[in-house]
Order: C-alpha cells, then sequence, then structure tokens
C-alpha cells in the first residue's frame, strides 16, 4: 500500500523527543516491508544533510493571512522510502522547532497549518496518491480536517487517516481567533464534533476528531487517556471513540541498541555470555568517579522533568543510600531538578556519580554497566529506556503506568520490578526488593536473561499498523 507519514520531526534530520525517533523508525520499517512510504516534514534550519535533492516542485498555499510559498526538496533512504522536506524560510529558517529560549513561537499555528495543508499539496505535486495518511501529534493536526473539508474533490480523499497520539499533554490550543486567520469554517468551532475546546481551538483534537482510527504508543496508555486522571480533558472525546482507538507500542532501533554488537560499551555481550557486562559495570565507576565494588549499581538516563518523577527519586535516594549501593545518573532538563542530582552527589560523593548533560556513549553505558535502572515516571505513554535495558540486561525498575506495564514483567520470573504507588515509600520498596534479587546471582541471571531475549524492533510494531491499515481499507 501507498502511505504518506506526516510528522514535525523526523530522525536522524529533526529531534526533540519520542516523536522524532518513531518518524524516523516505523516509515522505514513499513518500507521493509513492502509499502510504499513518503514521510513529510519541515526543512529546518539544521537540517543540512548533504543529501537533500530538489524534487523540481514547489508549495504555493493559500490563507487568508496570505500565500506561502517554497520548494520541495527530497532524500531517498531506499527503494520504497522517500522524505520529503518542506522549505519555508519564514515558518522554518529560523533556530528552534517548536520554540527557543524565549518560549513557544507564536506563530506556530500557521507554521503547522503550512505543513498540515503543505503535506498533502505535496502528495499532489509529486502525483503520489495514498493509501493511508499517517499524522502524529497535534502539529499535523489539521489534516484529517483539510482531507475531509478542503480535499473532497481531490484523489486524496479516498485516503484513510490515522492520526497517533504521542503525549496527549501536548495539544496544541490556540485562541479561536485563528479561525479566520487559517480559513477554517466557523461551523467546526463546536465542542461535540468539532474543533472547539473550552473556547479555544485544539488541533489535537481536530485530528482525534476527524480521523478514522487514532492510535496510541501503547496498549495501558491507551486505556489511561480515556479516564480523567490521564485524559487531559479529552477522556470524553477518547471514550467516544473508543471503538477506533488502539494502542501499539513502540519498537526501539535494535541495530543501535544491542549489547552484542554495540561499540560504544568497553565490551560486548550476550544472553548465552554476559561475562561482558562485568567489564561495563567497572568501566562505568570509573567514569563516574567512583570506586570499583561488588555493590548493586542503579541508573537513570533521562530527561529532568515533572513526568519522570524525578522528584520522587530525589526524595527516595537519600534513603536508599544508607545502604551498600551505587547511583550514576545522566540528564538534563528543569533546574531544580539538576541542582538536586548535583547536591546528591555532593552529599554522597563516594556513592554518586552524576553527569549533568547529553552524551550518547556515556548514555549507552549506564545502560550496559548498571545493574538496575531507574524509571519512577508520574505517566509514560510508551517510554523507551526500559526497553534498552532490557536488552542489556539491566533489570528495570519502573512504577507500574502506561508503556512501562506493558513492557515490563514483575513477580518471581519476570523481567523486572514494578511499584504501583508515586510515593517514596513504594519506589524504596522496590529498590530493596531489587537489592534482595542481587543477592541472588543465580535469580538475577534469569532476570537479565529473559529481558534480553525480548522482541521489542520495530518489525514487530509495524506489522501491527500494517494489520490496522489493512482493516482500515477493508471498510
Amino acid at each position: 500500500m501507498k502511505i504518506l507519514f506526516i510528522a514535525s520531526e523526523v530522525t536522524p534530520f529533526s529531534k526533540t523527543g519520542g516523536l522524532g525517533d518513531v518518524a524516523g523508525a516505523l516509515p522505514a520499517a513499513l518500507a521493509e516491508l513492502g509499502h510504499d512510504v513518503k514521510v513529510v516534514t519541515p526543512r529546518y534550519a539544521d537540517v543540512k544533510d548533504p543529501r537533500l535533492t530538489p524534487t523540481g516542485h514547489s508549495l504555493h498555499v493559500r490563507f487568508p493571512f496570505g500565500e506561502e510559498t517554497g520548494p520541495i526538496l527530497s532524500v531517498r533512504l531506499s527503494e520504497r522510502l522517500e522524505v520529503l522536506f518542506l522549505e519555508n524560510e519564514r515558518f522554518f529558517g529560523r533556530k528552534g522547532i517548536y520554540g527557543d529560549a524565549l518560549g513557544e513561537f507564536g506563530d506556530n499555528y500557521r507554521r503547522y497549518a503550512y505543513l498540515s495543508v503543505g503535506a498533502l499539496q505535496a502528495a499532489q505535486r509529486l502525483r503520489f496518491i495514498p493509501d493511508i495518511v499517517h499524522v502524529n501529534d497535534w502539529q499535523t493536526g489539521l489534516v484529517p480536517v483539510a482531507l475531509k473539508r478542503g480535499f473532497q474533490a481531490s484523489p486524496l480523499s479516498r485516503a484513510r487517516t490515522v492520526m497517533t497520539i504521542h503525549n496527549l499533554a501536548y495539544q496544541g490550543q490556540f485562541r479561536k481567533d485563528i479561525m479566520g486567520e487559517l480559513g477554517l469554517p466557523w461551523d467546526l468551532f463546536n465542542a461535540h464534533d468539532g474543533i472547539e475546546f473550552y473556547d479555544t481551538v485544539n488541533f489535537l483534537k481536530a485530528g482525534l476528531t476527524f480521523a478514522d482510527a487514532i492510535t496510541t504508543v501503547s496498549p495501558t496508555y491507551a486505556k489511561e487517556i480515556q479516564t480523567p486522571e490521564a485524559g487531559c480533558n479529552l477522556e470524553g472525546l477518547l471514550r467516544r471513540q473508543h471503538g477506533r482507538l488502539v494502542g501499539i507500542l513502540n519498537g526501539i532501533d535494535t541495530h543501535e541498541w544491542d549489547p552484542a554488537q554495540d561499540t560504544l560499551i568497553p565490551a560486548r555481550y550476550t544472553p548465552e555470555e554476559m561475562t561482558g557486562k562485568a567489564a561495563c559495570k567497572r568501566t562505568l565507576l570509573k567514569e563516574s568517579g567512583l570506586e570499583e565494588t561488588d555493590a548493586p549499581v542503579f541508573g537513570i538516563v533521562s530527561r529532568l522533568a515533572y513526568q519522570k518523577g524525578i522528584d520522587l527519586l530525589l526524595e527516595v535516594m537519600p534513603v536508599a543510600l544508607q545502604s551498600d549501593i551505587r547511583f550514576v545518573a545522566i540528564g538534563s532538563g528543569e533546574g531544580q531538578y539538576e541542582e538536586g542530582l548535583r547536591a546528591l552527589q555532593a552529599r554522597f560523593p563516594k556513592q554518586v556519580g552524576v553527569y549533568i548533560g547529553f552524551h550518547k556513549g556515556f548514555s549507552h553505558l549506564v545502560e550496559a554497566g548498571a545493574d538496575f535502572f531507574l524509571m519512577p515516571s508520574r505517566y509514560e505513554p510508551c517510554g523507551l529506556n526500559q526497553m534498552y535495558s532490557l536488552k542489556y540486561g539491566t533489570v528495570p525498575i519502573v512504577r507500574a503506568t502506561g508503556g512501562l506495564v506493558d513492557t515490563v514483567e514483575g513477580g518471581l520470573e519476570g523481567n523486572g520490578i514494578l511499584f504501583e504507588a508515586f510515593h517514596p515509600a513504594a519506589m524504596l520498596a522496590a529498590m530493596r526488593r531489587a537489592q534482595a534479587l542481587y543477592a541472588d546471582p543465580s535469580r538475577l541471571e534469569g532476570f537479565r536473561r529473559r529481558g534480553m531475549q525480548r522482541d521489542f524492533s520495530w518489525t514487530s510494531s509495524a506489522r501491527r499498523y500494517e494489520s490496522l491499515f489493512t482493516s482500515l481499507l477493508k471498510e
């Protein structure tokens, strides 16, 4: 089938989070399954790939605020996979993707309306008539609306639309007078079957209302977002749409994240021969400024944000570190959490190593060298690091939420440790269970081996999307 995949960021060209990873990996996996895939994304100022090639086509998108134009560029990644870049100096020629140091860009509604309509126009220009149009997050939420309202006389109108929610908390809400600026019919400004949301325009709601199917990035998160606790005020709409809502777990890049061939770690290892993991632990301790020890090492690689439960971590660790354990952290984000980690290291200099920032090699080393990996998230739509940890035989300790529930198996014959309550006592008890597991080497080896043998490849996820797309085309 022909698939048009539209996203505001695509790894390796642009990335702020998990959306970029998915938009880079899922289309490639679908192409490997034999489908013809075109990905459409903005050409931001930092996209300078030498493979960029002019297509000879340009966009001319008319809005009430004016006509926007720009060339369509291309990078062909394989016979069946092409990435199309929409160039527009005014919208995408600045530094930053969604904002800069001063905050989000004030014209984001115009920028991503241009992406939404421009992506469909680009498909027309290149005579690519898709069977499926797959859109992602609020930045592409106007695509299903445009297909049903603006392109109804076009061959594109026959396409079935799928919208994926990567994080429901980000919805693209704007003042209602942008309806006129973008040329959106005012009959759409209603709460029941339109795009109105508490007297604002909500781009994500637009996509959810007009798409033929809705996916999110794990089965458990698909259930959670239908509740008031996790629904971000869209739970009513999502409950009404529950027959069209499905959770499909993200995959991971099993070429990059494979301890058997990872060149960023000091020793390779497999489920059958794990001696290399001990060498990784020694290097991790050395690189963290800690002495070699037989004590268990707990690690974390994380964006330092409220969602990730870093406040809970900082409350628990001073108590946990009263026992003979080590803790290594790498991440960056909110200043209060960066300072909290630095203070923890200053208080426990012989037990704690902290790296503030991003370092690809050190992130891989933490995954390989730690014995346990901490993810105390408040909510986690899918999560990737727990899957990396499982593949590296590093037992994850996670809060039971979202995709963490779908990937980490607790119990005596599991591959990880889960705790339910977002509470210091619950997390501390989970860490105590980890210490007991560490004291039983044969049980620990079983946990590690079961985790390493799980299949988290994108091929598995792509087959689920393929099945969904096929069912839509039969309707």
